[in-house]
Parts: structure tokens; sequence; C-alpha cells
């Protein structure tokens, strides 16, 4: 019998290539990665940008915060190499806050008179040193001063004690009211000045260098140029403009405890201030009789009487 056979196995190896190509194709699915999460990728970029900008936004404001002066640590070493910060040129420059002004420190000037009665008739202690000012200028003037030969240097004001300052009243030699000031310092010379503002600019100077006491003074001596304070003149002899301002100065050895002059019927108790003494007072009459001065020691005993002093001139011009 001529029957074909057909090779055996023909049906299984076909089926075995149909496995074979399903199981290479399921192979290849195990082996092929799994698709790419974009999702999931870019919610995690966008919370760590946020991170970083929040990050960088808390850097910028502590840098804001920071004072130019300020100084960074290099290498977390607060103890070495530290620097100091150095502005952005863009920035803007902070501007320093003024420093409040430290008070000067008031100008040294005249030592104000021992009692507040020797700045009479409302004048206070600033119209005394700008008048004394005034007088020391006056001095140095070579055309409104005094005479060449008194044209010496009397000093600052600062080296002064003012004394007394009082009105002044105007008479027939010179016309016009102003202001008496006297001011006297210690050293490096005794010296004593008698100014008269009139105006608001010195008028008259009269000074004295040196101690006027005369031989066998007493314990108090009276100025002897400061007449001019307690008297009109003598053109105007009987006929003086009342009421009067006067003053009297001149000077006290420590043993005197107190002082007093008399004129035109009243008394009044003179100012002790470092070795002078300073009366003052108003006349409501006319004189003849210069003020009489006494003085007292400290057991209140009488050391001296102007009355019984042969250098003091007892009666007026």
């Amino acid at each position: 019998m001529n029957e074909e056979l057909e090779p055996q196995g023909t049906e299984s190896s076909e089926d075995f290539e149909e496995q074979l190509r399903e199981l290479l194709a399921e192979d290849a699915n195990a082996i092929r990665p799994a698709p790419v999460p974009y999702p999931t990728i870019r919610r995690r970029g966008t919370v760590e940008r946020r991170r970083r900008v929040a990050a960088a936004g808390a850097a910028l404001v502590t840098l804001a915060a920071m004072p130019v002066g300020a100084y960074a640590l290099a290498g977390g070493d607060a103890g070495r190499d530290t620097v100091a910060s150095t502005p952005s040129v863009n920035a803007t420059p902070r501007t320093s806050a003024t420093p409040t002004p430290t008070p000067s420190a008031s100008p040294s000037g005249p030592a104000r008179p021992a009692t507040e009665g020797q700045l009479l008739d409302g004048i206070t202690f600033g119209h005394a040193v700008g008048g004394l000012q005034k007088c020391l200028a006056y001095a140095q003037s070579p055309t409104g001063g005094p005479p060449d030969r008194f044209h010496t240097d009397l000093g600052a004001a600062e080296d002064y004690r003012i004394i007394l300052a009082m009105n002044s009243t105007g008479d027939s030699n010179a016309p016009g009211n102003g202001v008496y000031i006297v001011a006297v310092k210690e050293q490096p010379k005794q010296t004593r000045l008698i100014c008269n503002i009139k105006d608001g600019e010195a008028k008259g100077l009269n000074t004295s260098v040196g101690s006027d006491d005369p031989p066998g003074a007493g314990p108090v001596v009276a100025d002897i140029n400061g007449g001019k304070l307690y008297q009109q003149s003598f053109i105007d002899r009987g006929n003086w403009k009342l009421p009067f301002r006067w003053g009297v100065i001149g000077t006290v050895k420590p043993s005197v405890a107190r002082v007093t002059v008399s004129y035109g019927g009243a008394t009044s108790q003179a100012a002790l201030d470092h070795g002078w003494f300073v009366a003052s007072g108003v006349l409501n009459q006319q004189v003849t009789v210069a003020p009489r001065i006494k003085g007292y020691g400290a057991d209140g005993k009488l050391v001296y009487d102007s009355d019984k002093d042969k250098n003091y001139e007892k009666r007026l011009p």
C-alpha cells in the first residue's frame, strides 16, 4: 500500500512555535519597564520648587533685616575669620541716625556777685555780663576808649567778678541815663573797673589796677574813685535829679564781719563779696555830706568809722 505518511510531530511543532511566540511575548511584556508616572513626578517637582522658593524668601528677609555693619561668620566658627559684610552695589544705602548733639559745656564767664541784691533795678546777670564785655572792648578801642595811657589789656570777662550793677542817672556833665557795671579781679593784679553803659554802648570807663589802700589804711577802705557811684556832677550841686540810685564800694579785711553805709538819712547793710563791700540805696533828698561807712568785727564791735578816717573825703564837692 502506497499511503503517504505525514511526518510525525508536525502539528506538535506548530503548536510548540505558537506557544513559544506567546511565551516570548509574555517575557517581553515582563521585561518592558512600566510607564513613567509623570503626574507623580510633576507633583513632587512642584512641591520641591515651592520649598526652595520659601527657603530663598526666608533668606532674603534675614539679609534685609541684618544691619550694614553686621558680621558674617566664615565656616560657622564664631571665634575666627570674621569679615564685615559688603552691601550690594544696587542696595539702597541706609541713612545713619543723626547723633543727638551733646550739650556743649556752658561758656566760661565772669563770676556772679555774692548776693542777688547786688544786681539792682531789674538788671539781670546776663545783661551785666554783656555790659562788662562791652566795657572791656571799649578799653581796647583806639578811638572811643579812654586816653592812650589807659589802653592796657584788662583781661577777659571770665577773669572778673561782677559785684554791682545798677542804673545811672545823667547829669549836666554826662547827660543821659544808663547802667553802671562794677567788676573786679584779683589776678595777676587786683583790678577794679566802673563802666557806664548808655544806649547799649560803653560811654565811660574808670579802672584801678593795684591796691589803692593809703598808708596806714584801716580794715575798711572806700574806693578812691567810687564817688561817681553816689554823687552827681558838682555843676548840679543842690539840684540833683531825684530819686537817685546810689552805690558805695570798697575793700575790707577778713576781720570785718559787717559793714553799714548811711546816706541821706537812711542806712543800708552792705554785702561782703570776696574782700569787697557793696552798698546801695535810693536817695530822695538833696545832700552835701558823703556816705558814712562803718565796719564791725565778728564780736559786733565797731572797728572802722569813716568820720574818723583822715583819708576819707567826708563832704561832697
